[in-house]
């Protein structure tokens, strides 16, 4: 039986190197080594050098890694603020940001929206108190994108409070200028194409400045993965507990991957997939685009309604040998979400756009 191709917003498609990456890992024992050994600190090393040159992340910021994103919103909570969190609120995962932020304590507050819309800076007040903005840059659940322009201005407005900025369905396909953020991470099972299980978790001086504040007015940080305890081990190539490392060294052989084709063939290629679908599901009555207004729109994660059940639409693709992911949450029976990452080829979308304008 044929393999399917998964244009699922995560897990999704492996990255087309992968399956060899693993096979060279097993050769070299990479799952089996010491992760105190030199072997395990090239590795180490490679992947966020590989990193740095993809993602242009500043000599004087940390690379530093976690079991998931999932994580890094707990880690960066207990790291980042004292008492008030501020939230851009639109989809199922910044929620769960938020509620995160109420689960350990915190002063929670949020500026929500509903799902499919973006937010109007226009007037926004956050508070005084607020010591961590915590932005979702490409909420998956909806399909909706943080123009990078708005991430700028908050950091224009608020210079003085920490900027995160959840990047986990969009990197490394936005050009997010990191000198303009306090704080970036992700997972690798959607942009990347790797099997889920690591978390990427990117952040400068302010950011060890504030654990370190934290912690000597007695509050818990964390554990084996605080901020505190993770650099002390980067420094030196390594990690505080033995980390995934199969999933390390996969990622720096995609990310070597990607740079050796260059991040802006990728973001070419990545926009032209965008236009097309978006172009075949406007056309079709049968679809409606959920996010209205096209600057807020993602190019990673595309999102239509259906005027009827999603399901046979789905089914019948997948007897393609492609498959489409649903809706999520109470959205989940009307809706597809389609996932544009790096490893999808044109050839493929432009069959997917060729049956929906045919559905």
């Amino acid at each position: 039986m044929p393999k399917s191709i998964f244009l699922t917003p995560g897990p999704s498609e492996l990255y087309f190197t992968v399956p060899d990456h693993i096979q060279t890992a097993l050769r070299e024992s990479i799952c089996e080594i010491s992760h105190r050994s030199k072997q395990f600190e090239n590795v180490v090393r490679n992947t966020v050098s590989q990193l740095r040159t993809l993602l242009n992340v500043p000599e004087d910021y940390y690379v530093v890694f976690t079991g998931s994103a999932t994580e890094i919103w707990e880690r960066s909570i207990q790291n980042l603020a004292m008492d008030t969190t501020y939230h851009f609120v639109n989809g199922s995962f910044s929620q769960k940001f938020y509620d995160f932020s109420i689960a350990l304590k915190r002063h929670a507050v949020k500026f929500e929206v509903p799902a499919g819309q973006g937010f109007d800076l226009e007037n926004l007040e956050i508070p005084a108190v607020a010591e961590l903005i915590c932005v979702t840059e490409n909420e998956t659940s909806s399909g909706v994108t943080f123009p990078l322009s708005d991430i700028y201005k908050l950091r224009e407005q608020y210079p003085d409070k920490l900027l995160i900025v959840d990047a986990v369905s969009i990197a490394p396909y936005a050009d997010l200028d990191l000198t303009k953020v306090d704080s970036m991470f992700f997972s690798v099972q959607k942009c990347f194409g790797l099997p889920s299980g690591l978390g990427v978790w990117i952040f400068n001086e302010k950011c060890v400045q504030k654990a370190e504040a934290l912690q000597k007015e007695g509050l818990a940080i964390g554990t084996y993965h605080s901020i505190l305890s993770l650099i002390k081990d980067a420094k030196n190539s390594q990690t505080p507990s033995t980390p995934n490392m199969l999933g390390i060294y996969l990622l720096g052989k995609v990310a070597e991957d990607m740079n050796r084709k260059g991040v802006k063939a990728i973001r070419q290629e990545i926009d032209y997939k965008a236009a097309l679908m978006y172009d075949v599901l406007s056309k079709n009555k049968k679809f409606e685009l959920f996010v209205k207004e096209e600057k807020f729109r993602s190019q990673t994660v595309i999102v239509a309604n259906l005027e009827s059940e999603s399901a046979p639409l789905i089914n019948q693709i997948k007897e393609q040998g492609i498959v489409l992911g649903g809706g999520y949450g109470a959205l989940k029976a009307r809706q597809i979400r389609i996932a544009n990452f790096p490893t999808h080829s044109k050839e493929t979308f432009e069959k997917v756009a060729d049956l929906i304008e045919k559905y």
